[in-house]
């Protein structure tokens, strides 16, 4: 169970990437003081947690109405995921990960950025929420569950703490790092998508890959 909370604790941080969402943080709250901005990560911390851990009781039961397979939620998630890695890898933004350009305008000339565009899509978008659902799948749906919960109460913490700290980071660490940062998040976040995907695929295929 900790080796899979690890695994699960890596793939959540390399896609949220919290410390290259730091420029984004920053131009977001920019004016405002540091209380402000703090209060403002502390919401939407909260209200990101609160939407992961919607899709991660009721995923499950999602899948069920839907009569959409755990495996082959896999291997899409593993699509659309490597898909953001590849942008992380070309530090480039992914606008399934962060907010689109007139999304950023139109939030900067509103009072509360807290809920749209930071807890979601910048902290909880949809690679997040999908990373999040593959992982919790399986065939012991409540363990990984509980693996995927720990990991994401520790990721959120994380993030938080490194929001929070967000304009020491943001004067300390240059373009440059930032861009390095990202790239090895998306080579992590790159590996975990092709392994997520081949897990759903050996299970939609029995064999295949012993052929």
């Amino acid at each position: 169970m900790i080796g899979y909370t690890i695994h699960a604790l890596l793939g959540i941080f390399a896609i949220m990437n919290p410390v290259g969402n730091v420029p984004i943080f920053l131009s977001l709250t920019e004016g405002y003081d540091v209380d402000k901005q703090r209060k403002t990560a502390r919401k939407a911390i909260i209200t990101a947690f609160f939407i992961i851990m919607i899709f991660l009781v009721l995923g499950h039961y999602i899948f069920q109405l839907f009569g959409i397979t755990v495996s082959a939620f896999r291997v899409v998630g593993g699509i659309l995921i490597f898909g953001i890695a590849y942008n992380l890898i070309q530090a480039k933004p992914s606008h399934a990960h962060t907010p689109h350009e007139d999304e950023h305008e139109a939030s900067a000339n509103k009072d509360d950025i807290s809920v749209t565009p930071l807890a979601t899509p910048l902290i909880a978008g949809p690679g997040t929420i999908a990373t999040v659902m593959a992982l919790a799948g399986g065939s012991n749906l409540l363990k990984n569950s509980i693996s995927v919960f720990i990991a994401v109460v520790i990721v959120m913490a994380g993030t938080y703490v490194i929001l929070y700290f967000s304009g020491f980071i943001g004067r300390h660490l240059g373009k440059t790092e930032m861009n390095v940062i990202t790239r090895l998040m998306g080579l992590l976040l790159a590996i975990i998508a092709v392994q997520m995907a081949v897990s759903g695929l050996d299970k939609l295929f029995p064999g295949w890959l012993h052929t």
